[in-house]
């Protein structure tokens, strides 16, 4: 197997049952496997609950290590409405041209830097460093805080080695609560200072809440988006004429960003609690148990995708589920188009070539299936243009 490729260990299941089947900490989760169904269950909220307890939809799940509520993610409507309306024009600035030319050059000093080296580890020296810095632009706060955040490791909610860690949870908690103490009023400060300054229904936001869409903001987007620009990275080390051709047609750069999110899927899952009795794809799901909403086999399902294994640039029909579905589509979508989108040009313009030296993939256990969802260490060389 090429080392950019990630496999599709669904297939079997996704043809012949359409669901799967797997344990998490003794609260068993039905995977709902095809794209169709995956669509309708995250469009029935009523059904499917994304407002259980906090926790329980994440799989691994939380519920053993946080108690606070992750907001909107984990509220189902009316109020989730309420909720989006406030964020979804403070999510939407990445459209901005300030925003975007800031972006860019934050990504251009850091592919200028990784060129004068001799060898790095995307996951650590790019990755992590693109991804943190980043996120002071979406947070509109001073991109020194990247340095903490960076100090962090990839992974800010729960130790590599036991979902039921809390050690690593607890500093993001207190660093939050410490951030929200000394912050004041604003709707034209960052966001901890416009979030202290806004209503819901009528009514200011609690500490807890506004604590909740933090911890989200911070931990959403962070494997996702490292997974996603180093995978993206790997597979232009083995892919040149890609870079080559999105050189010579940039204007397929918008499809080339869709079709390496649908392939990559950062995110593999999330889940659902069921609140009746009901069916998925012919199988009996009873009241209180969880579904997940399996993004990565549904972006590879054979009766929606041509060549669903290959990564195909240019393709026109891509209804991917990378950044989930319905309502609850990714509040940080816009962004991290807009992190893929300047990596990418940065590439083409800078870079000639890549050379993997080693790595070490970052492979998922879930149940019967393993999935590599991206890499604990891929160390390259950069070669410019």
């Amino acid at each position: 197997m090429k080392k950019y490729q990630s496999s599709d260990p669904f297939k079997d299941a996704r043809v012949t049952s359409g669901c799967a089947h797997m344990n998490d900490q003794d609260d068993p989760v039905t995977m709902i496997l095809r794209l169709k169904d995956v669509r309708k269950t995250a469009h029935n909220w009523k059904t499917f609950q994304s407002g259980a307890t906090p926790g329980r939809i994440v799989i691994p799940s939380e519920v053993n290590i946080r108690d606070t509520r992750q907001i909107p993610f984990e509220v189902d409507p009316p109020l989730h409405g309420s909720f989006r309306s406030l964020l979804d024009p403070w999510f939407k600035r990445p459209l901005e041209e300030h925003y975007q030319e800031t972006l860019a050059q934050q990504v251009n000093a850091l592919v200028d830097d990784v060129l004068k080296a001799e060898s790095i580890d995307v996951v650590e020296d790019f990755a992590l460093c693109l991804q943190s810095r980043a996120l002071t632009l979406l947070l509109n706060t001073d991109v020194g805080e990247a340095d903490t955040w960076i100090s962090w490791g990839t992974h800010v909610f729960r130790s590599e080695d036991d979902p039921l860690d809390g050690d690593k949870a607890a500093i993001l908690y207190d660093y939050i609560d410490e951030k929200i103490q000394a912050s004041s009023p604003n709707p034209e400060g960052d966001l901890y200072s416009v979030l202290l300054a806004a209503e819901v229904e009528g009514k200011k936001l609690t500490h807890e809440e506004i604590k909740g869409i933090m911890i989200l903001t911070f931990a959403g987007g962070r494997d996702t988006v490292i997974n996603a620009v180093t995978n993206t990275i790997s597979y232009f080390a083995q892919h040149p004429e890609s870079l080559d051709r999105l050189r010579m047609e940039p204007d397929i750069i918008g499809r080339a960003i869709e079709e390496l999110i649908r392939y990559f899927t950062p995110l593999t899952q999330m889940g659902r609690v069921v609140t009746q009795d009901t069916q998925v794809c012919e199988h009996a799901i009873k009241a209180d148990s969880r579904v997940s909403l399996c993004w990565a086999s549904a972006n590879r399902d054979e009766s929606v995708f041509e060549s669903p294994n290959d990564v195909i640039l240019d393709r026109k029909l891509n209804p991917h589920v990378s950044f989930g579905f319905s309502h609850h589509n990714c509040l940080g979508a816009t962004h991290a188009r807009q992190i893929m989108r300047v990596l990418i040009e940065t590439l083409v313009a800078k870079v000639g070539s890549i050379d993997i030296i080693d790595f070490e993939e970052n492979i998922e256990s879930l149940g019967e299936f393993e999935r590599k969802v991206g890499f604990h260490q891929l160390n390259v060389n950069i070669h410019p243009r």
